[in-house]
């Protein structure tokens, strides 16, 4: 396996819109939804104004099929929750990154370029911060064999 390429990013506070299921399969259900409203509204085509972040809500568990993952898009400060869509204000911060193909990455599987990157974290000066460790979807509009992902562990010193 490669070794883990890491680096420090801090996260500005954002407005997201939010999209969340809770299935066998959240991460395409969640992001079915997300694509139909942002796509609606040309917001994915600006992925730089506009970046997608996912993560677990609530997390897999051994003894269920089911568990949850919402994301988020950012929005501008005038968008109102409508439906299903919910509009949070997310402050940000400190997060240890690094990036990962979400099928086939020559440094392993998604679950073990997170441990890397909490190793990597544990070998620092940085500590983790309880708080939502995020993916981002580098173009949410690719098919899953093409997916590139920023893993976002939270952090402080």
């Amino acid at each position: 396996m490669n070794e883990l390429e890491a680096h420090v990013e801090t996260l500005g506070p954002m407005r997201v819109a939010t999209f969340r299921a809770v299935s066998e399969t959240p991460e395409r259900d969640a992001l079915e939804k997300l694509c139909s409203w942002a796509g609606a509204r040309a917001l994915l085509d600006d992925l730089e104004s506009h970046p997608v972040f996912g993560f677990n809500h609530p997390s897999p568990s051994p003894d269920r099929k089911e568990y949850g993952y919402e994301f988020w898009i950012r929005v501008d400060p005038d968008v109102a929750p409508e439906g299903e869509v919910e509009i949070k204000d997310f402050p940000g911060g400190h997060y240890a990154v690094t990036t990962c193909r979400l099928l086939g990455d020559p440094t392993g599987s998604v679950p073990e370029v997170w441990k890397k990157l909490w190793d990597w974290v544990q070998s620092s000066e940085y500590t983790w911060r309880k708080t939502h460790e995020l993916e981002k979807l580098h173009d949410p509009r690719v098919a899953e064999e093409d997916a590139v992902i920023d893993l976002y562990l939270p952090i402080e010193e």
